[in-house]
């Protein structure tokens, strides 16, 4: 098989359909648009949501409660089945530390938060933003230290 001879499988490729090109296309005078109106402009057409003149359907609807979406803090989780995996005895965690190891690929801009997922049994010193009970409960258990920065 040489180069010139390559073509790609049948069906694959779609010929592009031209518009407007005359009677015998069979989309030819107004290309499918109809006659006159909105939609037979060029640009025309409603914007999304649009229904007619009558009041759309997102302003009948009633915007209600409280969202926290603006005040909410983000952390980035971890737990510690990860520290016992990637951490020694005697290591201290931080998010350095965690970036360093790969653990997290970004930290949220408030911090880390640790989850008591899994059983750690290493001696490790802990700094991070915020504990759940149980992590910090585990952490200690075992005689590591948890600082909250």
């Amino acid at each position: 098989m040489k180069l010139h001879e390559l073509s790609p499988a049948e069906g694959s490729v779609k010929e592009n359909f031209r518009k407007g090109r005359g009677a015998g296309s069979g989309n030819g005078k107004t290309a499918g648009k109809g006659h006159k109106g909105q939609n037979a402009r060029s640009g025309g057409g409603v914007r999304p949501g649009f229904e007619g003149g009558q009041l759309p359907l997102y302003r009948k609807l009633p915007k209600r409660g409280f969202n926290n979406s603006r005040f909410a803090k983000e952390y980035t989780v971890i737990n510690l089945d990860v520290l016992e995996r990637l951490f020694n005895d005697g290591d201290v965690v931080d998010a350095a530390a965690l970036l360093e190891k790969g653990a997290v690929s970004a930290v949220a801009a408030d911090g880390v938060k640790v989850l008591a997922k899994g059983n750690l049994t290493k001696n490790i010193t802990v700094k991070a933003a915020i504990f759940s009970a149980a992590a910090k409960e585990k952490i200690e258990a075992v005689g590591g230290k948890t600082e909250v920065v």
